[in-house]
């Protein structure tokens, strides 16, 4: 148990310090250390506990928390926990001292602007590595996609979107075309 321990925080530790542009902009690494390094989740488990992890009030980031009870347990999760948030916390109170302090300084300009494409990019690998961890084939993407577009489009209620997308991928099942 000490050793999973010691591996979740060597894992979620060196995250927390590199999730520029918030918690979800490192998914793609969580699910590549869980699922491919470590091997203490397959794909569709680790989907299932993003799913759960964004429908649980507070911040994405409490995927980690699920995934340490999952791995250790209890005790997994509290250290889980810790390591995503402990070292985050700990760097944001030097940093928010000093961005107060320079304040408008020509260095802080440059590096709010050059964050902002990386962030973006982190975040779009998010998005790939958990579309292609998607069961269902191809139907099951292309709801992804419809959905997305309409949330973007519309301000059609998100569990209308679920509904539909879970009756359309259900309907192609017993039709027989997934």
């Amino acid at each position: 148990m000490g050793n999973t321990l010691w591996a979740l925080w060597g894992v979620f530790a060196p995250l927390s310090l590199v999730t520029i542009g918030g918690g979800q902009a490192t998914v793609a690494e969580i699910h590549r250390q869980v699922v491919d390094v470590h091997q203490w989740m397959s794909a569709q488990e680790f989907l299932n506990t993003f799913a759960i992890a964004r429908l649980a009030p507070g911040p994405g980031s409490l995927l980690v928390t699920l995934i340490g009870w999952n791995v250790g347990g209890f005790w997994g999760a509290i250290v889980g926990t810790i390591a995503i948030f402990g070292p985050t916390a700990f760097l944001i109170y030097v940093v928010a001292y000093l961005w107060r302090r320079h304040r408008g300084a020509r260095w802080q300009l440059a590096l709010e602007a050059g964050l902002r494409p990386i962030a973006a990019g982190m975040i779009l690998a998010a998005v790939y590595v958990l579309f292609m961890s998607l069961e269902g084939g191809w139907w099951a993407r292309v709801i992804a996609v419809a959905a997305t577009l309409l949330m973007m489009r519309t301000r059609l209620n998100p569990l209308l979107l679920i509904a539909c997308g879970a009756g359309v991928l259900s309907a192609a099942h017993v039709a027989g075309w997934t």
